[in-house]
């Protein structure tokens, strides 16, 4: 159902909120983060900054800090508590403002947050307003919205049942809570070492059924620092730790739904893991070893076998049928396929396996994962597989694309032209743009090709591209789509080319982690140089 709108009234406010800051070791950061905080203004009554027996300083900054500014507070824990759960329970607990919110020591509010929260949250009577975060990927800059469908506008949610996607916003931090509905509920984050405890206490407040009020207003700055030396818990991937403790926050989110009866939400979070948490991680497994890969799988197939089909069916197609390949199959198997149906946009790279009867499957030997639903999706959702090969040169960049029939639905389609656009990843601008037709390739009735030609020379800095594609088809459908990093001897390897503005150009086409052709280049002699080092210095070691 979907939410009442909100007509915004711009009034003030005189109640206060307390913006709970966290931090361990972060000397860095921290004074930037509670700077943030304090600049908000007024609506700002105190800001607790809970340090957690940090030993770089932090403590002392802090207290420096607060000597000079009346509304800040500091809480120096006497011992490391070991996530982000406990300082913020210690924060609920000391708050002494109507209204409470959290940031961590590493991001930043921006201009006017906590002014467009508190003013949605008394002006609708709201026990909880929330608003847009915005990741940005630091030292880039670039800055993706978080969740953004929930906030397109300013909405009212009588209760979280009548939005059940409520719950892919599984973040703490963008959100404005009225204090005595956390404390009232008992509503706490778990302590200690808890990777993943938003989705706990974002599940928590859910469940105690809250009227919320949604503000399309930019209101937390969570910052991305994937080249830091000590990667922040969440983005600390690579064991098989993290993993289970993101399988055991959501099997306890899930349990906190049923536990309140609230059966929509349950169904509403099964169906979000599957499209969310399992495709991101089962595109990473390519870059784990046999032993993670074969616990990762054993510990995700236990999970899922707690699921129902109605969780499977709710859930979008790819994540889908990664699931129920995980539950058929004992073992991992097929690894680049599913690495390419969980990235996305999704690829289902061939074979295209039927059964007798016609239906469709993900392979002879395992009939019992369907795929009929690709019989009936509309072609702007199909996972069409596109191959792709970029071959610099001296003379000019060809790329060459190949489309893949996919259970008929291609041909009756009619494929007929495709437009090329080179991205700039750290901008999001498109560098390039081309399009060319596509024609059949003689004896073969499931393939297509196109060929065009890319102008590197002129992308005029050193940089990483992205290959986006948008396939064009006779009955007026289209599909946006990526193309398949093809892998050959002589494709995939680095190549100088002219350039008029650099002089050389060193490019490289690769493929990412989730199989998807990109390219990365280094510009002028100086760049070209740099690249030679570092590669000389990796064979050296």
């Amino acid at each position: 159902m979907d939410p009442e709108p909100i007509t915004p009234r711009a009034q003030p406010t005189t109640l206060s909120v307390t913006v709970v800051v966290i931090g361990y070791d972060d000397a860095a950061h921290v004074a930037d983060a509670v700077r943030s905080a304090l600049a908000q203004g007024p609506e700002v009554r105190e800001v607790l900054a809970v340090d957690d027996c940090s030993t770089d300083g932090s403590g002392a900054l802090l207290d420096a800090l607060a000597a000079h500014e009346p509304r800040l507070t500091v809480v120096h824990r006497p011992t490391n508590s070991g996530g982000c759960g406990t300082p913020r329970n210690d924060g609920i607990d000391r708050a002494s403002s109507p209204y409470v919110m959290f940031l961590d020591s590493d991001d930043v509010l921006p201009p006017g947050a906590v002014r467009a929260l508190l003013d949605a949250a008394v002006e609708h009577d709201a026990e909880v307003a929330s608003g847009l975060c915005v990741r940005r990927e630091l030292p880039s800059g670039r800055e993706v919205p978080w969740q953004p469908e929930l906030y397109a506008k300013a909405s009212l949610v009588a209760h979280p049942t009548r939005r059940p996607r409520l719950v892919h916003d599984t973040l703490c931090v963008n959100k404005l809570y009225r204090t005595d509905f956390l404390r009232e509920h008992g509503i706490r984050f778990p302590d200690g070492r808890f990777v993943y405890e938003d989705f706990v206490f974002t599940a928590r407040v859910l469940a105690a059924g809250p009227r919320l009020a949604l503000v399309p207003d930019p209101v937390y700055v969570w910052h991305v620092r994937r080249s830091a030396a000590r990667l922040s818990l969440s983005l600390d991937r690579a064991g098989i730790d993290n993993w289970q403790a993101r399988l055991d926050a959501h099997r306890i989110a899930v349990d906190t739904f049923l536990g309140a009866s609230q059966k929509r939400l349950a169904r509403a979070a099964r169906a979000h893991f599957l499209d969310h948490s399992l495709r991101m991680y089962a595109r990473e497994l390519d870059l784990r070893g046999p032993e993670y890969t074969a616990e990762w799988w054993r510990r995700t197939r236990a999970y899922l076998e707690t699921f129902d089909t109605a969780d499977f069916e709710a859930a979008p197609a790819p994540g889908r049928v990664v699931g129920r390949l995980i539950l058929a199959a004992p073992e991992p198997r097929d690894l680049p396929r599913v690495r390419e149906v969980a990235a996305r946009p999704a690829r289902l790279r061939p074979p295209y396996a039927r059964t007798p009867d016609g239906t469709p499957v993900w392979s002879a030997d395992l009939p019992q994962v369907p795929l009929d639903h690709l019989l009936h999706r509309p072609m702007s959702l199909l996972p069409l597989a596109v191959d792709g090969e970029l071959r610099p040169s001296a003379r000019g960049t060809r790329l060459r694309l190949v489309l893949h029939e996919l259970y008929g639905r291609v041909a009756d389609a009619g494929p007929s032209s495709v437009d090329v656009e080179v991205v700039d990843r750290q901008h999001g601008t498109i560098a390039q743009r081309r399009t060319t037709a596509f024609a059949p390739v003689p004896d073969d009735d499931d393939l297509w090709t196109a060929t065009t030609l890319l102008d590197l020379s002129a992308l005029g800095r050193a940089g990483t591209w992205d290959i986006r594609l948008r396939l064009r088809f006779a009955d007026g459908s289209v599909r946006d789509c990526t193309a398949h990093a093809v892998r050959r001897p002589g494709l995939l390897r680095r190549v100088a080319v002219p350039s008029r503005r650099h002089g050389i150009l060193l490019a490289q086409p690769y493929a990412t982690h989730s199989g998807a052709l990109a390219l990365r280049t280094a510009s002028g002699p100086r760049g070209v140089a740099s690249v030679v080092r570092r590669r000389a210095a990796r064979l050296l070691h």
